[in-house]
């Protein structure tokens, strides 16, 4: 029997919802247990090591296994869910030994030891939701920090409120295929061309409608959904193509307008979410989104 290789992973929750895990846990092709259990291709296996919401340990039980892997070399950090910066007590990731251990801390200690970090989520990779103003708790996107304190690892941001599991499979998959993602396979946010190489306007099945000047007026009318809020102009990702649930449908399928939820101008300078995009805005959202 061919010897099957390891890569450990961890992976942390930050300030989230979860939602990044459970639509993770929804991948389809492949799906969830040929990622966590057979090897995802052939002769690589992923060994997830630590993820607070699917693991059965909890406390300094779960928690005892990241000295181990920290030790490993080669360990991919996951992080999901936004870092805050004003104080660490505001996100803890649990307590060992009597000593708390602080989001921000472990996972800058983590980060500088990995041989990669992928962001999962719009939170992790920008700060997302949690960062919106006022931000109390100081919130950032995880590259932010680690540029902040100095510390240089590739990053590999998958952002979506919440991604499409297909994103995050695939680029797991393509790195045990080919290695890490070069700086020609990702966009200046660290997103990978692959799946956010092209606006949702220019993918849009409304497109024509756009082009025509004929516009909805309300989230049921048909036509295009530009004046009701679409984002689809400034947002990059494949949604249109891909679809969600298995190809089941999409925001704007459903008649709902696009709200931009992977780029990192989300949701601050994308609000109010179901209003037309401010013209005088629009230059801002490009230095966000593009260079």
């Amino acid at each position: 029997m061919a010897e099957v290789r390891e890569y450990p992973a961890v992976w942390l929750q930050g300030g989230s919802c979860s939602g990044c895990v459970v639509s993770v846990l929804n991948a389809v092709s492949p799906n969830i247990r040929q990622l966590l259990v057979d090897p995802v291709v052939p002769g690589r296996h992923v060994s997830l090591r630590f993820q607070p919401t699917v693991m059965a340990g909890s406390g300094e039980v779960a928690l005892s296994v990241l000295p181990g892997t920290e030790a490993d070399k080669g360990f991919v950090l996951i992080v999901e869910g936004s870092i805050p910066t004003a104080n660490p007590h505001y996100c803890m990731i649990g307590e060992t030994g009597g000593h708390e251990l602080s989001m921000l801390e472990k996972t800058c200690e983590l980060a500088s030891r990995a041989l990669a970090v992928v962001c999962v989520g719009t939170c992790s990779s920008f700060g997302g939701i949690p960062a919106g103003a006022p931000n109390p708790t100081g919130s950032k996107g995880l590259r932010a920090v680690l540029a902040e304190r100095g510390i240089s690892v590739p990053v590999v941001n998958i952002p979506g409120c919440p991604p499409h599991p297909d994103w995050f499979v695939h680029t797991v998959a393509s790195v045990l295929l080919n290695g890490l993602p070069g700086a020609d396979a990702l966009d200046d946010v660290g997103r990978p061309l692959e799946f956010y190489g092209r606006t949702i306007h220019e993918q849009c099945p409304r497109r024509p409608d756009f082009d025509a000047g004929k516009f909805a007026k309300k989230h049921r009318d048909s036509g295009c959904l530009y004046l009701v809020g679409c984002k689809g102009p400034v947002t990059y990702a494949d949604c249109p193509t891909r679809m969600w649930n298995s190809g089941t449908n999409w925001c704007v399928g459903a008649n709902g307008p696009c709200i931009g939820c992977v780029e990192p101008s989300f949701p601050d300078l994308l609000s109010p979410l179901y209003e037309k995009i401010c013209e005088e805005r629009l230059p801002r959202l490009a230095c966000t989104t593009r260079s």
